[in-house]
């Protein structure tokens, strides 16, 4: 039986680095220093968007759990992520502001500086994960059907559809 080393605490952290960056990150906007990822492109397809960027974000949040982030810190997270899903549902200008707010960025930076007082989570930390993580994505959805019924009511009117 191979003994594999530890992992250290950079290996470990690299999954949740790589999925804010390429939510928040990832394409430069040439003549600028600015970049964005995919999370306010994806945004940009009614319903679908938002709730899809919701759902990648929220892996930042179980890795968090795991790293044994504090749960004052993973609600934190879950407000970041649920302010950027209800402002970036909002049409045109709620992908603008998930190009400047960065939640996921702002998510690891969190994670990386509550994750050295780690503790052992415990089955209540899943637990609490659970909920929080149903509570984001349950917001998140009811912002696309939202988006969705409106869109489909001003389509209606404008075709004068009954």
């Amino acid at each position: 039986m191979e003994v594999l080393p530890p992992e250290s605490e950079d290996r470990k952290d690299e999954f949740a680095r790589l999925l804010a960056y390429i939510l928040d990150d990832l394409i430069p906007i040439p003549g600028t220093k600015y970049r964005i990822g995919l999370d306010p492109l994806i945004g940009l397809i009614p319903g679908l968007g938002d709730t899809s960027t919701a759902a990648f974000s929220s892996l930042i949040l179980v890795h968090a759990l795991r790293a044994g982030v504090p749960r004052v810190v993973l609600v934190r997270m879950a407000f970041n992520i649920l302010i950027n899903s209800i402002l970036g549902a909002l049409p045109g200008v709620g992908d603008l502001f998930s190009a400047w707010f960065k939640s996921n960025q702002q998510n690891y930076r969190l994670l990386k500086r509550h994750s050295a007082r780690a503790r052992v989570s415990t089955t209540s930390d899943w637990i609490f994960l659970i909920l929080l993580v149903a509570v984001v994505l349950a917001v998140a959805l009811t912002m696309a059907l939202a988006i969705g019924y409106l869109a489909y009511q001003m389509v209606s009117v404008l075709f004068g559809w009954s």
